[in-house]
């Protein structure tokens, strides 16, 4: 019965240390994915909306030495290796091992906890196990940026879109990149795929992604829609509202328009199972988030939601 409660709490500590991955479950999956052309390993401008910059790509399909040289660090964000880093990913991954393993073989976390023998101690070192992963993952994915003086501005509502609508500076930008302005209308544009892109989530309308999406985008979403379904889940967006949103940076490359908008909204965000059960979310509480969306279009055909980054 002891090593079947070991097993058990080894597991349980593997599901809680993976949970706040599954729990974001939205469009995106709660990760930074896409492509933003030149810029994709290029931090985006912070902005009074998301004052936090945005997190690196984790999703990509572009190649890092095109924006890049190989073996260097895109400009504004450190150099990176596997999931977490260099030396902290491997410190985390002796940490997540030695702690599962004492749990898994008897010995407790990392050797055991003098005293806290039984179920009672084994629960208290999942805790601790899970608690140590949490900071560290947040710790190795937060970068350094500076602060925008003033910080976000809680009672601006969509029209600071319009007032911010002005080029950005054009840093790491690749030498054929040209600033680009965005009018009201494609503000309104951006707005409207903020709903559609949820609501055709919610409805898990592929056809309808594939049609506001890149392709590399819309492959994102039905994977993370198959994820879902291997979990027996479903994940719904209701009432979208956005309530603050402003233009990180605009421009022109190769005769492709690109432009990436930090945007804070709110929603109801549920997760369902197959009996139509609450396992992730709130039906009657709305959740915040804020992201920067990147969207592009070739020439004067209509704009297509390109990327997706999370605050960093």
């Amino acid at each position: 019965m002891r090593g079947r409660a070991r097993l058990l709490a080894g597991l349980a500590a593997l599901a809680l240390i993976l949970g706040p991955a599954l729990a974001e479950a939205r469009p995106g999956g709660g990760s930074s994915a896409g492509s933003r052309g030149s810029r994709t390993y290029s931090p985006p401008p912070v902005t009074r909306t998301a004052p936090e910059g945005a997190r690196p790509m984790e999703r990509t399909t572009t190649p890092q030495q095109q924006a890049a040289r190989p073996g260097m660090a895109a400009p504004g964000q450190p150099a990176r290796s596997g999931m977490f880093g260099g030396f902290g990913g491997a410190m985390l991954g002796g940490l997540i091992g030695v702690g599962l393993g004492g749990l898994l073989f008897g010995n407790g976390l990392f050797g055991g906890i003098s005293g806290l023998g039984g179920v009672l101690g084994l629960l208290i070192q999942v805790a601790l196990i899970v608690l140590l992963v949490r900071f560290a993952m947040k710790l190795f994915r937060n970068r350094q940026q500076p602060a925008m003086a003033g910080g976000p501005n809680p009672n601006a509502m969509n029209r600071d879109m319009q007032q911010d609508a002005r080029p950005a500076a054009m840093g790491g930008a690749a030498p054929r990149a040209t600033p680009l302005q965005i009018s009201p209308q494609d503000f309104s544009a951006f707005e409207s795929m903020l709903y559609d892109v949820n609501a055709a989530w919610s409805r898990r309308d592929e056809a309808t992604l594939q049609r506001l999406a890149t392709a590399e985008m819309a492959g994102y979403f039905a994977q993370d829609l198959r994820d879902l379904d291997a979990r027996g889940w479903r994940n719904e967006t209701r009432d979208v509202k956005l309530e603050q949103g402003d233009l990180s940076e605009a421009w022109t490359e190769n005769g492709v328009d690109y432009a990436t908008v930090a945007m804070r909204f709110s929603l109801i965000d549920i997760t369902l199972d197959n009996q139509g059960r609450v396992v992730e979310g709130s039906a009657d509480q709305r959740s915040q988030a804020v992201e920067h969306w990147t969207f592009r279009r070739q020439g004067r055909g209509a704009w297509q939601l390109s990327a997706i980054q999370q605050p960093g």
